[in-house]
């Protein structure tokens, strides 16, 4: 089975703060770190550590952001499409930290909406009945419905996870197998009809709803010093545990998920704040965390 994520890639450049600004206010910061990051990208790469065979489609501008996510992607167990530079500004991320671990996040899109339908579908070609077809909220409705209606006509189990939210994404929930939202995009989505929802609630845990149950998984307890990256690796590790067991979305898949989101977060950064794919596989081994 494959994973295939079409999304986002940035460069993350994360800034210590002691507090988010107000309207107006003009505040001292330290960057503390650059890192490649997006939805798009942090979910592939976290899925691909996880030892599942992950395509991430995802746009690079022709600039030194573009030439910097590449060299980085490098070192990860995927296969990043298309070869090559769009002619557009590299998408980039400013990640303003605070001091007691909350964050607020500025992303362009340029790249992102740059990746045409046409441009993306070649790199799916190859998809077969059964894989995987993950994305997040980076796209307009209208390319990320059309990703989803040739998922579903094409065999694909689709995987949606609505962050940045957008309220016409409401209407995509008839196409979708697996959805994966915190509480304002439940509240705010109202998602209904999905196989496998899973409500994230950040430091409290998670719940799984499904036709036939209904459970809450506890979060992880540990001292939080950045969530960056904390909801991708949930989500990320979530669907790996349960793909690699060969069944849907399970108790144990937000248990595995819950330990691998306690790791980030007690982490600086983004991918450097991931799990390592030896931590994921001592993880993952586990039966009942």
């Amino acid at each position: 089975m494959r994973v295939y994520v079409a999304g986002n890639i940035v460069v993350d450049e994360t800034w210590s703060i002691n507090d988010l600004p107000q309207k107006g206010a003009s505040i001292h910061g330290v960057k503390t770190s650059q890192d490649i990051g997006g939805k798009g990208a942090n979910q592939a790469i976290v899925i691909s550590r996880c030892g599942i065979e992950t395509r991430l489609i995802a746009a690079t501008g022709n600039d030194s952001n573009g030439a910097f996510i590449r060299q980085q992607i490098a070192h990860e167990a995927l296969t990043l499409s298309p070869e090559s530079y769009l002619t557009t500004h590299s998408d980039t991320s400013i990640i303003l930290n605070s001091s007691d671990g909350d964050n607020a996040i500025i992303t362009t899109t340029a790249a992102a909406d740059a990746l045409t339908l046409e441009k993306m579908l070649p790199y799916l070609a190859d998809a077969q009945p059964g894989d995987i077809l993950l994305q997040q909220g980076n796209f307009s409705l209208e390319k990320t419905r059309a990703l989803f209606i040739w998922a579903k006509a094409n065999g694909l189990i689709t995987v949606f996870n609505p962050s940045p939210v957008n309220a016409d994404f409401a209407q995509l929930w008839p196409l979708i197998d697996i959805a994966v939202v915190n509480q304002l995009e439940a509240e705010l989505l109202r998602p209904a009809g999905v196989n496998h929802l899973v409500i994230t609630q950040g430091a409290q845990g998670a719940w799984l709803i499904t036709d036939h149950e209904k459970c809450f998984s506890p979060a992880s307890t540990v001292r939080a010093v950045d969530s960056t990256g904390a909801g991708d690796t949930f989500l990320g590790v979530m669907l790996a545990s349960a793909l690699l067991r060969g069944m849907p979305p399970d108790e144990l898949a937000l248990q595995h998920a819950s330990l691998a989101a306690a790791i980030t977060v007690s982490r600086v950064g983004t991918v450097n704040a991931f799990p390592t794919q030896q931590e994921l596989a001592a993880l993952l081994a586990t039966r009942s965390a």
